[in-house]
């Protein structure tokens, strides 16, 4: 079974556009300059709302593989979900000096971009875009 989210022609400025509120739509474009820079990557839509940067392929033990983005994000109205950033063990020591978040399983949840270390993101960014091929079996 492959993974149900997959790379759209939606155009990222466009999606960014429409992104409501407004600070979250400022955020969006904020981290999508960001990341295109830090990877050198322009950025495509990962199904709906969700912005990815490079992408990887997996393979589980069970036979469930598909395709998904190296780094991204969301700007999610509740809060901005940042992917690809806690995967890699030299991200864990960077996420202590990130600033106020939380975690979930391949996720890190920022609900104002201004209140996080910038220098720090753009680190934690360049480790999950050159780590990219985790071992789904671990």
């Amino acid at each position: 079974m492959a993974n149900k989210t997959r790379p759209t022609p939606q155009s990222v400025e466009d999606f960014l556009a429409s992104v409501m509120p407004e600070r979250r739509r400022e955020e969006g474009l904020r981290l999508h300059a960001l990341m295109s820079e830090v990877t050198g990557d322009e950025g495509v839509m990962w199904g709906p709302t969700m912005v990815g940067y490079g992408s990887y392929h997996y393979r589980y033990a069970s036979g469930r593989e598909g395709d998904m983005l190296r780094v991204g994000f969301s700007p999610r109205k509740a809060q901005l979900s940042l992917y690809g950033l806690n995967e890699d063990p030299g991200q864990k020591a960077l996420l202590e000096r990130l600033g106020p978040h939380t975690t979930g399983v391949s996720c890190v949840y920022v609900k104002r971009l201004d209140d996080i270390d910038e220098e720090v993101l753009r680190d934690l960014v360049d480790l999950g875009y050159q780590h990219g091929d985790f071992d789904a079996n671990a």
